[in-house]
């Protein structure tokens, strides 16, 4: 017998993409497992990628929580990566700690999550040590995004940027372009390569394709977060064509 689960997401208001390459990864997995899904979001404003914006999107990501937990979905997960790193060291523990709190206030039980904690957690389950990634935003944010990872024990070899200031740039970005731009990471030594260290940044399709063309490990923060999904709902975390960290137990 199939198992129907509410997935929510808080989600920056000019992002299109997780709600996009989340749904797209689990109705793959509805072809393979019993398991159903149905997808719920709350949005925050955001236009542009600087730190002023973020920091005010963050503050709307409680009245988010709350939203979602009326709708008593199963997990819950921020879905912007780059606002939590920016905020300081390991803060997305602070945040999930902060959601968690709203949402048992609002009688919710479901285990809450965030795509940054979702990628160190990604990248720890798969005993990285040295990583390569791509990222689409300047240079500043990049940066802070290797130190937030680096202070998680893991080395980042490399990272490439793309320098798109506007997040609905970001979305519209072709996925496929990925795997030019992957040639030109140096990734001699990586464990792990992130296709998308960003949320918004497309790379679903490329996923598998870079981890068979470099063979070496691909994920991205979409695939990291699905995988978290499914460790938090005690499912199988398998999906089909979406690198290693998705291929099972």
């Amino acid at each position: 017998m199939s198992r129907n689960f509410r997935i929510g997401q808080i989600v920056p208001s000019s992002n299109t993409t997780m709600e996009t390459e989340v749904p797209a990864m689990l109705r793959a997995r509805e072809a393979i497992r019993p398991e159903r899904f149905t997808f719920h979001s709350s949005r925050m404003r955001m236009h542009k990628v600087t730190k002023e914006e973020l920091e005010a999107m963050n503050k709307e990501s409680l009245r988010c929580a709350a939203e979602l937990a009326d709708a008593r979905v199963d997990v819950m997960s921020t879905a912007c990566l780059v606002a939590i790193m920016a905020m300081g060291l390991g803060y997305h523990r602070e945040t999930e700690r902060e959601l968690t709190a709203v949402a048992r206030a609002n009688q919710s039980l479901a285990p809450v999550m965030t795509s940054a904690g979702a990628l160190v957690e990604g990248l720890k389950t798969l005993g990285a040590k040295r990583i390569s990634l791509m990222a689409p935003y300047m240079r500043p944010l990049t940066d802070l995004v290797v130190q937030y990872i680096e202070n998680e024990d893991i080395e980042v070899i490399d990272s490439i940027c793309f320098e798109i200031p506007d997040n609905l740039e970001v979305g519209l970005r072709d996925p496929m372009q990925l795997l030019d731009d992957v040639k030109r990471l140096d990734t001699r030594g990586a464990d792990v390569v992130v296709a998308s260290a960003c949320v918004q940044m497309p790379s679903l399709p490329a996923v598998q394709r870079i981890e068979d063309m470099l063979g070496i490990r691909t994920v991205s923060t979409a695939v990291c977060t699905v995988r978290r999904m499914l460790d938090h709902l005690g499912l199988e975390p398998v999906v089909p064509g979406a690198g290693a960290l998705l291929a099972g137990a």
